[in-house]
Order: C-alpha cells, then structure tokens, then sequence
C-alpha cells in the first residue's frame, strides 16, 4: 500500500498519513549519519511530514534535523516540518513556561535559526498557559503566521473549551486560526480525540496529529518481559515511564493484542500504528524510531491498515474495554 496523504483538518496543506518524529531520539539517541539515514528510510516510505519541538533535547533536536536534511539537499518545497513552543530552553523570566507575545515572538526566531530554515510549515502551542490571556497568544500566533515564519499554526494537548476559544478569538478578530492539534492518542488513551473533541471536528474543521501511537513503547511488546536496557525507559530523565511500561494489567492487554497481530500476519507495533490511522479524523500519526529498522517495521502500518476488518476492530475493542469510549 503507497502513503496516503491527508488534509491537515480543513486547511489545503496534505500531510503523509505516517509522519516521522523526533521526540526523544533526536539528540540522546540519534544524530549525524543514523538520523540521515532514519530520515531518509521514511522519506523513501512516502513520508513527508517531520515533528520536532524547541524544548526536545534542549533544542538540539532540531539542530540535528536541520543539519541532517540539510546534508540531504531536500528541496524546501518537499517535506512539511513543524515545532512546538511552550516550555523553551532558557531560564529567563518570560522565557520558560508560557505563550506570551514575547516568548513566542522570540522563540520562534531561535528555533529557525537551529534548523536553518527561513520558515517552518506548523508551529504549535506546545501546551496551554493558564496565566497568559488565550487573546495574547492568538495574537502572537497569528502574527508569526502573517510574517511568514510559519505557514499554519496550531496547538498540542489544549483541552476542546480551550481550542474552540482560541479559534472563536481568531474569527472574531480576523486572525490566522488554529487548524490542528496534536494529542496523545493511542489504544490506552482514547477519551480526548474520540470523545472530548468529537464536536470540533465538524464546528471548526480540526486536523490532528496524533503522537505516541504506541504508548511510550508499551504497545510495542518489547517490555512484556522487562525493560530492555538502552530503551526509552532507562534514559535520565524518562524514570517515570518505567511504572507504566511495567504494569501488569496493561502488559496483559498487550500479550492478547499480540495474538490479534499474530493473526494478521504483522508486528504489534503496526497493528497499533495502523489502529490509530484507521481513524478517518486522525490527519498524520506521528511514529518515532532510533534505527531504520523501526522506521521500515513503523511504515509496514500501512500494508495493515487494509486488513482491520470490523471483526478485527472488534477483537480489539474487547481487549481494551476500560478504554474504549462508548
């Protein structure tokens, strides 16, 4: 099955179904000729669209991206390449923390300054400010938009109250709205996308790029037995994974998905990566890998998505009953 590509929500901009993503990778586990190579091993895939985020590795993460593609010689007009603002990689007051104008005005510049870029295609309110005037924040987006240092912009984990008064601020105010949002969506985390912004999905033509498809590793299978050393889990600063990749109950829930992969004929990470992109709402997932043989294992979601039949949906939906919305 060729990549499929999808409008980002109801902009004109077409995202690859599967997108590549560089959280936790980029920086502590990959960088220089492997993150060429794993980026190269998903354009090959079809993908287009690549994630990253100002604060991932403390802005290294898009340093390595920008060197990498860079060395690659990709045409601008190719790819779709996004950041996250939010938490920010300098201990000034306004510089940590928030979405106030000047944070945002100022981060915006750092981040293409470390990809080399003159513009990136998304940029994302990396999380929601309770102290800065959602106004405020509308504003400085749109007016990052207008000057043509991003060319759409959105938000990430912003509850659907908070999105539908972002987008209500920027139509009444003529501003460049917000077109997607990325949440964590997968079998264990559900309820948001598929039930919280259900309404916005038609009210105000919400895109989605969703992130973790596996759940931090879990759906992976490769902590069913214990935490693999060198995994995601045992890197600093990643100590809180460790609890949940071990959970009995949730492990037990992978051990019968994986009968259901087995049935199919596909690893488990596939079947839980082309589970979230059978979702007609979901515009791009976005999938991680430190090898390019995770990349190639990730991008055989495609050939899978084919096989979710009803009854096999079905099947799945009885494995993650507590999960499941109704």
């Amino acid at each position: 099955m060729e990549m499929e590509y999808r409008r980002l929500g109801r902009s004109g901009l077409k995202v690859s179904v599967l997108s590549f993503g560089s959280w936790v990778t980029f920086g502590p586990q990959l960088a220089g000729t492997l993150a060429e190579e794993c980026l190269t091993a998903a354009r090959e895939a079809g993908v287009n669209f690549f994630d990253n985020a100002e604060a991932y590795a403390g802005g290294e993460s898009e340093r390595i991206m920008g060197q990498a593609i860079a060395s690659l010689g990709w045409p601008r007009r190719s790819y779709v390449i996004s950041t996250k603002l939010f938490w920010g990689i300098h201990g000034d007051v306004n510089m940590n923390n928030t979405l106030n104008r000047k944070y945002l005005l100022q981060a915006i510049d750092g981040s293409l300054e470390r990809f080399g870029l003159d513009f990136v295609d998304l940029v994302y309110c990396h999380r929601p400010d309770p102290e800065t005037p959602i106004e405020e924040t509308v504003r400085a987006m749109s007016d990052i938009i207008t000057s043509g240092k991003a060319l759409y912009w959105g938000t990430s984990e912003w509850s659907a109250e908070q999105l539908r008064c972002a987008w209500d601020v920027a139509d009444r105010h003529h501003l460049h709205k917000p077109v997607v949002e990325q949440p964590q969506y997968n079998l264990f985390w559900r309820r948001r996308v598929e039930k919280e912004y259900a309404p916005l999905y038609d009210d105000i033509g919400l895109g989605l790029t969703t992130y973790s498809p596996l759940s931090s590793g879990l759906l992976s299978g490769k902590y069913l037995d214990e935490v693999p050393e060198g995994s995601r889990a045992t890197l600093p600063g990643y100590e809180w994974l460790a609890n949940l990749l071990t959970s009995k109950d949730s492990n037990a829930k992978v051990r019968s998905l994986k009968d259901v992969a087995d049935s199919l004929g596909c690893t488990l990470s596939q079947l839980s990566i082309a589970w979230v992109a059978s979702n007609p709402k979901v515009s791009s997932v976005i999938t991680g890998a430190s090898r390019v043989g995770q990349v190639e294992e990730n991008m055989g979601a495609l050939e899978v998505m084919d096989r979710l039949t009803d009854d096999v949906t079905r099947r799945i939906d009885e494995i993650f009953a507590a999960e499941r919305v109704s």
